[in-house]
């Protein structure tokens, strides 16, 4: 039985399993025959419905497999809504970049600069992590997810409406355990990392950070369908539903989940289309000017040796030898990734609904390993 890997919520490093593996398809198939090849295969994995999209220029296919709900079986629908999980980060990463091209602040401020006295117990001192390893995952902060009383009420969907204020997540972080590696000198996937960012962006601007993505990312870039909810536990309109299974003897609905406990590190929802507009404008250059694209861009070694993390994104050759940016979103119910070149004009975005907060199932395996052989045939 794999084991359970709750700091892979929201998940940084999901497809890492993948990189390095043989690509395997036919010579005459096509991204969008691999993908749905691939999504078809997750759903006889288990999963309720798999969603893709193929874009390559101004050129894009969508793939789609299963259902959009358990009860009804309507067909998945590759143009609703999902929770993205941890591919917020790269929203909260980009405010932060753009407030110190405002020279609002420098990613080298320390947390304490901005947070006096919020990372402060247990051995751990603010004015020893930077910013920037707070969006890298250098800080060497636990996980809050790894709490027990976090976990264990998230895993079955317990607390859709619990307040989770990012201080008490931060202090909950830091009364897991003393440090084991000083700040900057390991990676160290972590939400905490992202919880602190959102608290150093309304320091500095005096708004939430949903407001600030909302003003900077959502309206600029027209994603209509993209939302940052901040108390609200709902979907609405058309959207996926999002699964666990097996939960004792049924497949339970987890649709409704709380996005308090995530906020900055994991808490937005989006399509796959606007998920393939915003990481397209992001690696264009369209968000960022040319001093903070090269911090964005700026990476280093992840523990499992065969990926690197800049700033809210990842980046990996793929099997074929193209390297590629990606990310990860793992939350309850939704395991969403995206893949792209170094300018953004091919990419790969899926989404699946199913997600038990354990890594390594044959669903992200196989519709994963889909995604990066339809990525090598762009």
């Amino acid at each position: 039985m794999k084991s359970l890997r709750l700091t892979a919520v929201g998940g940084a490093l999901g497809l890492a399993v993948l990189i390095g593996a043989s690509p395997a398809h036919a010579a005459d198939q096509t991204p969008a025959d691999i993908l749905q090849a691939g999504a078809q295969q997750g759903v006889a994995d288990g999963y309720p419905g798999v969603i893709g999209l193929i874009r390559e220029g101004d050129s894009a296919q969508r793939v789609q497999a299963g259902v959009g709900e358990v009860g009804t079986k309507v067909p998945a629908d590759p143009k609703s809504q999902f929770r993205i999980g941890s591919n917020t980060k790269a929203f909260t990463a980009t405010v932060l970049l753009q407030l110190e091209s405002e020279h609002r602040l420098s990613l080298d401020d320390s947390v304490a600069r901005w947070l006096p006295g919020a990372v402060a117990a247990n051995g751990y001192d603010g004015a020893k992590i930077t910013i920037r390893q707070l969006l890298n995952h250098t800080s060497g902060l636990p996980d809050y997810i790894g709490s027990p009383q976090i976990a264990g009420p998230y895993a079955v969907d317990a607390n859709a409406r619990q307040s989770y204020p990012p201080q008490t997540l931060v202090n909950i972080a830091l009364a897991l355990r003393k440090p084991v590696t000083a700040p900057g000198e390991k990676f160290h996937y972590a939400n905490t990392n992202y919880v602190l960012a959102g608290m150093v962006i309304k320091a500095v601007t005096g708004n939430d950070v949903a407001n600030e993505v909302q003003k900077r990312i959502i309206e600029p870039l027209g994603l209509h369908d993209t939302t940052f909810p901040t108390e609200d536990p709902a979907l609405y309109g058309n959207y996926l539903h999002g699964y666990v299974h097996p939960v004792v003897f049924y497949t339970q609905d987890v649709t409704v989940s709380n996005v308090q406990l995530f906020g900055p590190a994991g808490a937005m929802v989006s399509t796959l289309d606007d998920l393939a507009t915003f990481t397209r404008a992001l690696l264009s250059g369209r968000l960022l000017p040319p001093r903070q694209m090269a911090e964005l861009k700026t990476t280093v070694p992840t523990s499992d040796g065969k990926t690197r993390y800049g700033l809210g994104i990842q980046h990996a050759q793929t099997p074929c030898g193209k390297w590629v940016w990606e990310h990860t979103g793992a939350v309850l119910g939704y395991y969403s990734f995206w893949l792209s070149s170094e300018d953004g004009t091919k990419q790969v975005v899926q989404a699946n609904t199913e997600y038990h907060l354990i890594l390594g199932t044959p669903g992200q395996t196989h519709t994963g390993s889909a995604a990066l052989n339809a990525y090598c045939a762009l």
